[in-house]
């Protein structure tokens, strides 16, 4: 079987798709991707070694009325573009990621009656997967929530996000080495994304000699580029302090960085929270306040409720409650466990194979 994936915009759209990719490959399955020509999927899928066909797409603004008028021209010269390519490729299926490129790469599809599938990795739908569902073969879900809206509630199915095998393979020990942490030590992962946060940057400096109290204790502190000259200058560390708190502007090698971490503070990004998941992290989550329709908040949720995190909103992070929810993370090795077994419950391992079985059961119903 031939399976053209696509999505855009953001790692969040991309990074499950790749995850699924693998899963594919595996099954035997030949596997394109289309996105657009300069996105960040461009980079993330060559890196991959899958095949990539470019389409251009863009999204509007509601205050630049005209933007509509150029999105929609360049949609629909993409989808023409998309049905001329895939009539030659001849895909089994399509499935969509999330993105505007998914737009015309999912209306070729439909045009043409080649089986579509859209997976939605947060808990409220995005528009291009909306869009794209009403067209649908079958909507995979990571959360059930997401689906409710659906005119058709029996193409649902809960899949999970996946998350990819390096994520799942990285050890302990190979983060500890990676990073130099003993592994008797406790080692708290501070993130909030590949561009950071500097809420939480600020927060958690705040709190640096309280953490650095604790003797046996490592902080990761991955600052965002755009912070890291500022968060190094407020937590002004001496060279002692220095072995304990590393302080890093990026990291691409987020596997093994998680693998070797007791505990984390993060935003609550589909991807995140997946790879958080699939590895049982105990974690803080802090939303991001700014993300559409507050996805972030309404994801945070579901793990707080199902006791795998806490949370703590974004313009509360200087109430005496996230020192507190943070400690309780840090010093209790009760709640790490008690949390590390109850992410078990989301089934993330399984997410890749559960959406690849759907996207083949939506190909062989052609």
């Amino acid at each position: 079987m031939k399976i053209v994936l696509s999505g855009g915009g953001t790692a969040g759209h991309i990074n499950p798709a790749l995850a699924l990719a693998e899963v594919l490959v595996e099954r035997g399955c030949e596997v394109c991707f289309a996105g657009t020509p300069t996105g960040v999927e461009a980079r993330l899928v060559a890196q991959a070694g899958l095949e990539y066909v470019a389409f251009e797409a863009a999204g509007f603004d509601r205050q630049r009325p005209l933007t509509l008028l150029t999105s929609t021209a360049k949609i629909a010269a993409s989808t023409c573009k998309a049905k001329r390519w895939m009539r030659d490729a001849r895909p089994d299926a399509v499935v969509g990621f999330g993105g505007y490129v998914c737009i015309p790469v999912g209306l070729a599809a439909s045009s043409l009656r080649i089986p579509l599938a859209v997976h939605e990795q947060n808990s409220v739908m995005g528009m291009a997967n909306k869009f794209l569902a009403k067209r649908a073969d079958a909507v995979a879900l990571t959360y059930e929530e997401a689906g409710s809206g659906l005119a058709d509630a029996s193409k649902a199915v809960v899949t999970g996000n996946p998350v990819r095998s390096s994520v799942l393979s990285a050890t302990r020990a190979q983060g500890r080495a990676l990073l130099g942490i003993p592994d008797d030590a406790r080692m708290l992962l501070v993130f909030g994304g590949s561009l950071g946060a500097r809420h939480i940057n600020e927060a958690v400096a705040s709190l640096k000699d309280a953490l650095l109290s604790r003797d046996d204790l490592y902080v990761v502190h991955i600052t965002g580029p755009k912070e890291y000259d500022a968060v190094r200058e407020r937590l002004a560390l001496d060279d002692e302090q220095a072995k304990r708190w590393i302080v890093m502007a990026y990291q691409d090698r987020m596997a093994e960085t998680l693998a070797a971490a007791d505990c984390a503070i993060a935003r609550a990004g589909a991807t995140s929270l997946a790879e958080i998941s699939a590895i049982g992290l105990p974690a803080l989550l802090v939303p991001f306040p700014y993300a559409a329709e507050d996805h972030q908040t309404t994801n945070a949720r579901a793990y707080v409720a199902g006791g795998a995190a806490f949370s703590q909103r974004d313009d509360e992070l200087e109430d005496p409650a996230f020192a507190e929810k943070l400690f309780a993370l840090v010093d209790d090795a009760s709640v790490r466990a008690r949390m590390h077994e109850a992410a078990a419950a989301f089934k993330t391992q399984d997410a890749a194979a559960n959406l690849a079985d759907v996207v083949c059961r939506v190909a062989r119903g052609r």
